[in-house]
């Protein structure tokens, strides 16, 4: 008696088959994944006031960066780090020195590309010297004894008489600063992180019923 088997389907037809839709899956899932926290990393950004550009230094890469793989990951980041993980933290802020943090007011202007300037910057680009003024109450003070101009800016006093000129205040100094957290990054990446097991269920689903 001879007896034989053949199995229909090909088992390893199917095996790899499933394998394949795994891959399919699990990389769709972390391309899904990473667009989604990046979506929401951005508009919560741009929701705190926090501007566009800034926004847009939220980034995304999944990996493999070409192919598929059952171990596809994602990674998501800012090129801004220490910007955004300021507002995230809501940091106290202590100058460097150990002596007081200068924040300037509107007087103050901007440098180049909207930088804010330091004292020493204002200095070389106004050709005015800061004065220092200690206040029992309230933040002290550097100024320039000059004039603001037609756009409210501090600068240097022409007249010869002294007509218009005043003391103006360019820089508020104070020992530290509590820099306010205006975003939740953590929520959204948890959020995003505990629906990854769907979107691999669900991917692998809509792969194996084509």
């Amino acid at each position: 008696m001879k007896l034989g088997l053949d199995i229909k389907p090909d088992l390893i037809a199917v095996m790899a088959a499933e394998i394949k839709a795994g891959e399919q899956a699990v990389s769709a899932a972390m391309r899904e994944a990473s667009m989604d926290l990046k979506t929401a990393w951005r508009g919560q950004i741009t929701q705190a006031g926090l501007g566009q550009r800034l926004s847009k230094s939220i980034r995304s890469q999944t990996y493999p960066k070409t192919g598929e793989s059952l171990k596809a990951a994602a990674l998501v980041w800012s090129n801004a780090p220490q910007i955004i993980g300021a507002h995230n933290t809501g940091p106290l802020i202590r100058s460097k020195d150990g002596f007081w943090l200068a924040i300037p007011t509107p007087a103050a202007g901007k440098g180049l590309r909207g930088k804010a300037l330091t004292p020493d910057e204002w200095e070389n680009r106004r050709g005015l010297r800061l004065r220092f003024v200690y206040r029992r109450r309230g933040p002290s003070l550097l100024v320039a004894d000059g004039r603001l101009n037609t756009r409210g800016l501090g600068v240097a006093s022409r007249s010869k008489t002294g007509r218009g000129r005043s003391t103006v205040p360019i820089f508020l100094l104070v020992p530290q600063v509590k820099l306010a957290k205006r975003l939740n990054l953590g929520r959204d990446a948890d959020r995003v992180q505990a629906a990854v097991p769907g979107l691999i269920v669900a991917n692998w689903l809509d792969r194996l019923s084509v």
